[in-house]
């Protein structure tokens, strides 16, 4: 059996995050207001009005209990913000919002969400609470999970980091950053579409994506597929 030596299990999640913030040094991660109830963990350097206007940025997160994950990850070349649950549980619609708002600048942004139930409703939601606010929004699903056969809804594991690299803050007008493919399409007129085009083209042929767009502002690069259920296989 494993030993855990935990404070107060209700302050888990909370003391674990100070820890990493703390751990990281100065200036380099942040947490926002609303914390330990909204636990959202982003870069301290980012200014949605500055690096934000021609920057994309990434934005993933889940139930806490899989540490680094996810907001180990938080940093210059690869996430924007992470979002925390608690422990083994989706955080809240109004804790992924309070990320999406905080961070999402002119460029857009790019939410990054792994194939759980409780995840995809709520980041589904607070994208949709988003966009409704006027932010430019795509959100991509990851279905990596292989151990199951044939499974319906494969799980979003450790694939999801691949995601997270390629869908790095690009800047805007930038080609996909998969450049050695020599299928990728063309460099997308989006800064959000050039995200979303970079993890379309480099990621493994058994994962899915979101495919919803934001009305007559579609954010995916042209030639991609659109089912009448919004989910497309890659």
């Amino acid at each position: 059996m494993t030993a855990h030596f935990v404070n107060d299990p209700a302050a888990l999640v909370p003391e674990a995050l100070d820890g990493l913030i703390g751990g990281a040094g100065p200036g380099r991660l942040a947490r926002l207001d609303g914390y330990p109830d909204i636990k959202v963990v982003l870069r301290a350097d980012w200014d949605r009005a500055d690096q934000g206007r021609d920057r994309v940025a990434v934005v993933s997160g889940g139930g806490a209990g899989h540490e680094p994950a996810h907001a180990g990850f938080v940093g210059p070349g690869l996430l924007t913000a992470a979002v925390s649950g608690e422990v083994f549980a989706s955080p809240s619609v109004d804790a992924v919002l309070a990320a999406l708002l905080a961070v999402t600048g002119e460029a857009g942004c790019l939410l990054v969400v792994k194939n759980y139930t409780g995840d995809r409703l709520n980041f589904g939601l607070a994208a949709e609470r988003a966009r409704a606010a006027g932010l430019r929004m795509e959100m991509v699903v990851v279905g990596d999970d292989i151990a199951i056969p044939d499974t319906p809804a494969p799980r979003g594991l450790a694939g999801t980091l691949l995601r997270w690299t390629t869908s790095r803050e690009l800047p805007a007008g930038s080609p996909p950053a998969s450049a050695a493919s020599a299928s990728r399409p063309p460099a997308p007129t989006s800064p959000v579409a050039a995200v979303s085009s970079a993890s379309s083209t480099a990621v493994p042929s058994w994962g899915w994506a979101s495919t919803a767009s934001r009305g007559s502002r579609p954010l995916l690069s042209a030639g991609t597929r659109r089912s009448s259920t919004g989910w497309r296989r890659l």
